[in-house]
């Protein structure tokens, strides 16, 4: 009988996960939410993007659950790339600490092996501008944020 037990209570918290995690998904933590309005704009003037959905100096004190909510949230953003996603799954198999350390800067070194990767992709076109080859081989040269600002903005404003 134990393992008919079992089995029943596997299957009931299955259940209870499959249904909670669209709500875990799409639920903000108030003090995210403020963070996460705020870093996905980009600044023309300042030519600087923001990576994490999450300010940083918040990561600390936030709980076991919104360091989850927050790895997740990035997980099931559909632009997130490989390197992201790879240190993502990292962070969630791993320790609360390794939650926060992807936070804070696990997430910004992901997301710029994934833009220096989508820069390359963009140089091994024969067919774009030379102004457009100049400025990719500038963003893989400069800082993360200028990198990611290149992708998001600047490659489109070079070529119109």
């Amino acid at each position: 009988m134990r393992p008919i037990r079992r089995a029943v209570r596997h299957t009931a918290l299955l259940a209870a996960a499959t249904a909670v995690t669209p709500i875990l998904l799409l639920a903000t933590p108030a003090h995210a939410a403020d963070a996460t309005s705020a870093s996905t704009s980009a600044s023309t003037s300042t030519a600087v993007a923001t990576y994490t959905p999450v300010d940083p100096t918040t990561v600390d004190t936030m709980s076991d659950d919104d360091l989850r909510i927050a790895v997740l949230r990035i997980l099931a953003d559909p632009d997130s790339g490989k390197a992201v996603t790879r240190a993502a799954n990292a962070a969630l198999n791993g320790t609360v600490d390794d939650l926060r350390t992807f936070l804070k800067t696990g997430y910004r070194l992901a997301q710029a092996e994934d833009d220096r990767v989508a820069a390359f992709r963009i140089l091994a076109d024969p067919t774009i501008s030379p102004a457009l080859r100049a400025a990719a081989e500038a963003a893989i040269d400069g800082t993360p944020e200028e990198l990611r600002y290149f992708i998001e903005v600047g490659q489109y404003e070079v070529d119109s």
